[in-house]
């Protein structure tokens, strides 16, 4: 189904003010606002320096950004390829239901295949079930038996120079 009133485009350095109102945006949604750590600098670095480390695409409607994908490759060593994770998708709630979500996946997905990735990856809050059953109604399945741990803040930096390296 084709919506010309959607458009997917690669984000723009002049774009970076933008990504960051739209994370503040998804980090509203996720009710995790006071996890913000938002640096324009960095972030700008990281999309756009000499070595970027993530990717953005941005979700238009009717000319307006009302929406965003931002992700990175991963490897996977048991398919021997390269695959991508999603780690931020989000439409600003007053724009949801129009096939912007629906348009950003499926523009990622068109690069994981043009670049030959065996997967394409993300996690969704248990809460959310709107996005659990858009992610069902494309095709998208839980991976079962698998529980991501993470590793931050002191914990990270006391383990990191407990380790020698």
């Amino acid at each position: 189904m084709s919506n010309s009133r959607i458009r997917v485009r690669a984000a723009a350095p002049d774009d970076v003010d933008l990504v960051l109102e739209l994370i503040r945006g998804l980090a509203e949604y996720e009710k995790l606002a006071h996890e913000l750590q938002l640096d324009e600098g960095r972030l700008r670095g990281h999309l756009f320096g000499d070595r970027p480390y993530v990717e953005v695409l941005i979700g238009e409607l009717d000319g307006g950004a009302v929406g965003y994908a931002l992700y990175f490759h991963t490897y996977s060593t048991f398919l021997t390829k390269p695959g991508i994770w999603l780690e931020d998708l989000f439409v600003t709630p007053e724009h949801r239901g129009q096939g912007v979500g629906r348009a950003l996946l499926g523009r990622l997905a068109g690069i994981a295949t043009e670049r030959g990735c065996g997967r394409l990856e993300w996690s969704v809050l248990d809460w959310n079930t709107p996005a659990i059953s858009f992610y069902r109604g494309i095709g998208a399945r839980p991976v079962k038996g698998w529980t991501t741990y993470r590793l931050t803040g002191d914990a990270l930096l006391s383990f990191g120079a407990s380790s020698g390296a």
